[in-house]
């Protein structure tokens, strides 16, 4: 049994002790078989003395049993959401059959080998694709299943392990300030770049403090991505390129009947096509010397810089990405993310 765990024929008292021993604020109830059957924490205990219950008082009768529980597959990633959008601290570990696995902690999942990589969200752009939606709101600050965009970027993020953001903002960049501050409630520290005119994809790069001690992650404000990000700066540090380019599969069908001519004579028929191409995702990688070429105070596209990095032979990787990718700056994928 888990030093957390009482037995559900434990009393207030031994519940009192096992809180104080553990030091976690919560203790899980558990049966004969391990199997969770709720959950006691400080608060239920005080609730069931002031309501005249006494420390010999059987715990099975104060038990929350509507709490939150992951499965062991559950990701890192994963269980952060949760717990955020639930305001937990903890999360019970259950198996399919109940039995407890184990328990989630915020503060372990936080602090547990913290990256030294930056990452720098671009979140200052106008989302003129999507007409009046972005006339009052940064497109970044979208809801998808009532959470901003930005914010599951940053959840996402901090899943695997970044801590330091920087989000370059210039469009309605009060908002995005107000909401996010200094980024502590998140458990993470948010700087900004405050674009006094438009610098493009990569331009408010010039405009970091300093030069990152490591690669640093860059990435588009309207993403809605479940790739693993420590696997592409793996890949980006293993294979020591200059930059790597997140890039996806991306398939279209063509609405219409397609025909392959030569000259005047028809060779082939072909009933709407399936096109697929190879595309810029959106999230990039660069070494600390790239991220120095970036010019200063000038409109500067991230793609000018793979352009002049393959001009100079420099070495550049593809890293193709797993899981969902939607680009929400499309209306059609905006709609696709809200299930519409």
């Amino acid at each position: 049994m888990f030093a957390y765990c009482i037995k559900t024929d434990a009393s207030i008292l031994d519940a009192i002790k096992n809180l104080d021993a553990s030091g976690l604020g919560i203790c899980l109830v558990i049966d004969s078989n391990s199997r969770l059957v709720g959950t006691l924490s400080d608060g239920d205990i005080r609730r069931a003395l002031i309501k005249g219950k006494n420390l010999s008082t059987l715990v099975n009768e104060h038990l929350n049993c509507n709490f939150y529980a992951v499965s062991p597959t559950a990701s890192r990633v994963e269980v952060l959401e949760i717990m955020h959008a639930l305001k937990l601290n903890q999360v019970p570990i259950i198996d399919p059959a109940g039995k407890l696995m184990g328990l989630h902690l915020i503060h372990s999942l936080l602090s547990h080998q913290i990256k030294d990589n930056w990452a720098v969200i671009m979140a200052g752009g106008k989302g003129t694709r999507l007409g009046e939606v972005t006339s009052t709101i940064p497109k970044p600050m979208i809801k998808v299943a009532g959470r901003p965009i930005l914010e599951r970027i940053i959840l996402h993020l901090i899943g695997h392990k970044i801590k330091d953001f920087y989000i370059s903002v210039n469009h309605l960049s009060h908002i995005i300030e107000d909401y996010f501050k200094d980024g502590s409630q998140w458990g993470c520290n948010i700087h900004y770049l405050r674009e006094d005119k438009p610098l493009g994809t990569g331009g408010a790069l010039s405009l970091l403090p300093s030069v990152p001690g490591s690669p640093l992650l860059l990435l588009n404000g309207d993403l809605i991505l479940e790739s693993d990000i420590d696997n592409m700066l793996k890949f980006h540090q293993t294979n020591n390129y200059y930059a790597t380019m997140g890039v996806h599969y991306y398939s279209h069908e063509v609405p219409f009947g397609c025909v392959e001519v030569d000259q005047n004579r028809i060779v082939t028929l072909e009933e709407k096509p399936l096109l697929s191409k190879i595309i810029n995702a959106g999230v990039y990688v660069l070494s600390p010397e790239a991220v120095t070429s970036v010019p200063k105070n000038t409109f500067f596209p991230i793609t000018a810089l793979f352009e002049a990095a393959l001009n100079e032979k420099r070495s550049c990787g593809a890293y193709y990405l797993d899981g969902d990718w939607i680009d929400v700056g499309v209306p059609e994928q905006l709609r696709h993310a809200r299930g519409l």
